[in-house]
């Protein structure tokens, strides 16, 4: 994938990708707050237009069933009949007609009208008499009392076109009293519908029970019917409770509809329509704003990112450029890119790496010169080292033979010994032979440890047998083995050993073995010396027991200090040492649980140091 595009996507990722789902978030969440908020002034609204309608319809036919209530219409006479009605008539500009019947709904007398609307009446004929009547089911009211009055169903009014209807109220008490019959138009209804709060949106109308509109806040939509899926809806949602708002969804276009039933027993539904793409039309319009807001964003961001990318591609082409130089070998090549920025930086270093490429070329050219001479040296250091090894091959097998001999000495050496204690058995102690005996026990069990460092220098030792051991005695008994060799070599010998010395945990025959490879490593190192000391010290410090062989040799340079306990490693003219000794000592002071160290300068000898833990 090339820069450009992963930089469109990384754009894409982290701008315009979150910008957008955060600004969709909350435009939805916008869109649901805003919707809640129109369906409960929508649910406000129907409520109080239901409200207004049931109080200004009821306050009519209240005023005429109270009017009704003063007059004694059964003994009225025919005049004071008219005027009864007229009174009816004028209880509110919304009566058209008044008209007064019999219990079986038959016209008494002349009705009361005005054929063109009089002090805000409206207009009323003659002939809208018979709708007038056959509105009206007077019989529901045939039972009831003085002042009862009863609705019928809605028409229209001819002569404003407004729907109307008849009120029927009972004049007297008894199944066969008059009633009074007044039309009530529904003009002053439909002018508070009209009435709307600030920034409402939608329609109000005011619907009948056959989904009839009988008034509007649209008067052309006056006395038609419902959409069907709205009326289907109000069918299948009607409340069982009068007070209770109902507020749903239809399609068809969406809209958004509350219906509040009119109370105090009328049969009349107020109905509140608002359109849904009218209400979250400022929702919409913002939608559309962050699209092309993002849009926008979007394609400013490939410019920038055209731009950039041209721009650092020019750049980076230089660097490829110089790396391919690089690869070809042309290591004086340098890359130019100016600015102070990354890539700058990474230029910059590929110039420092040609340069050390240069540089170590060159040292690589001397290198294998030196590399020439180095292997010539190593191949006659090789050479040198085989006859070595064929020298210790040789001594190796000196060695194989020694352990032989020593083994062949111990079976016999294990006879006399034996039989020497039998014998010290038998003798009292006032024998005379006895002692000579003794003398015969020390002297094989002395020849018995001389087999036994016979088998230690072939490097076929035994196991070490841990225990306390006074290392003085140690010391002593290497001494008697090799003091007569030492001291014909004009070696002046001094013993410092310190009395009362804790003892060591060791084996005894194994730690002789390390002090003989001292001592020898010490003598051989002081042939050629013009002053020949050795020195064999015993003390104590920090909880631990030491000794040191000390002497006055040519010493031990400090390029080889470190190897001189390496198996065959040895710096020795005396081409007989095959470089074991120190590397067995070693190997034996460590079993131990000691340490075994030394300290020395050229020409100025070399001290051994032996630690040990205390038993």
């Amino acid at each position: 994938m090339r820069l450009y595009q992963q930089l469109v996507l990384f754009m894409l990722a982290a701008t315009v990708l979150p910008l957008a789902a955060v600004g969709f978030l909350l435009l939805s969440r916008a869109e649901a707050e805003l919707a809640a908020r129109i369906d409960a002034e929508q649910r406000t609204r129907a409520s109080a237009a239901a409200e207004a309608v049931g109080a200004t319809l009821m306050e009519v036919v209240d005023a005429l069933a109270r009017s009704a209530e003063l007059i004694d219409w059964q003994s009225a006479t025919e005049a004071e009949t008219v005027g009864g009605l007229r009174l009816l008539y004028g209880q509110s500009p919304a009566v058209s007609a008044v008209l007064k019947l019999d219990a079986h709904g038959r016209p008494l007398g002349a009705p009361v009208f005005r054929t063109q609307g009089v002090e805000g009446h409206p207009g009323f004929q003659a002939e809208g008499l018979t709708r007038m009547v056959q509105s009206v089911p007077v019989q529901q009211l045939r039972g009831g009392g003085k002042g009862q009055a009863a609705l019928g169903g809605a028409y229209v009014h001819a002569e404003s076109g407004h729907a109307a209807v008849a009120v029927a109220v009972k004049l007297a008490d008894g199944e066969d009293a008059p009633f009074a019959l007044a039309e009530v138009v529904f003009e002053p209804l439909e002018a508070a519908l009209l009435r709307r709060p600030e920034g409402a949106l939608g329609r109000v109308d005011l619907v009948d029970e056959d989904r009839r509109i009988l008034a509007s806040s649209e008067p052309a939509r006056r006395m038609s019917t419902l959409a069907p899926e709205l009326a289907a809806h109000l069918l299948t949602q009607t409340a069982p409770e009068p007070d209770l708002v109902r507020s749903f969804r239809v399609e068809g276009p969406p809209r958004r509809v509350s219906v509040a039933r009119v109370s105090r027993g009328l049969r009349f539904d107020v109905v509140v329509e608002v359109d849904e793409a009218t209400a979250l039309a400022p929702v919409h319009a913002m939608r559309r704003t962050v699209l092309a807001s993002i849009g926008g964003a979007f394609f400013v961001l490939l410019g920038l990112g055209a731009l950039f990318t041209r721009r650092l591609n020019r750049r980076l082409e230089e660097v490829v450029q110089g790396a391919e130089a690089y690869g070809r070998g042309e290591l004086s090549r340098r890359v130019k890119v100016e600015g102070q920025d990354e890539l700058s930086e990474l230029a910059n270093t590929f110039n420092r790496m040609g340069e050390e490429l240069e540089s170590a070329r060159a040292r690589m050219l001397r290198w294998n010169d030196e590399l020439r001479m180095r292997v010539d040296e190593a191949t006659h250091d090789l050479r040198g080292a085989q006859a070595q090894l064929l020298e210790a091959q040789k001594l190796a097998a000196v060695g194989q033979l020694g352990a032989g001999v020593a083994h062949e000495i111990n079976n016999p050496l294990a006879g006399i010994l034996g039989n020497v204690q039998l014998l010290m058995l038998d003798r009292g102690t006032s024998d005379p032979d006895l002692e000579t005996l003794r003398k015969i026990e020390h002297s094989a069990k002395r020849c018995k440890e001389i087999t036994q460092n016979l088998l230690r220098f072939s490097q076929q030792r035994e196991r070490a047998d841990l225990r306390p051991v006074d290392l003085n005695a140690v010391v002593r008994d290497a001494l008697s083995l090799t003091e007569h060799q030492i001291l014909s070599d004009g070696v002046t010998l001094a013993t410092q050993l310190s009395p009362g010395l804790s003892r060591v945990r060791a084996d005894p025959g194994h730690l002789s073995q390390v002090i003989l490879a001292l001592l020898s490593n010490a003598r051989t190192a002081m042939l050629k010396s013009p002053t020949r000391r050795l020195t064999l010290r015993t003390g104590q410090r920090d909880g631990r027991t030491f000794l040191e062989v000390e002497d006055t040799g040519k010493g031990i340079s400090p390029d080889i200090r470190p190897r001189i306990f390496e198996p065959f490693f040895t710096t020795k003219d005396v081409w007989s040492n095959v470089g074991l000794g120190l590397s067995v000592a070693w190997r034996v002071v460590t079993e131990s649980g000691g340490t075994l160290s030394v300290r020395s300068e050229v020409g100025q000898g070399a001290c051994f140091t032996v630690e040990l833990p205390r038993a």
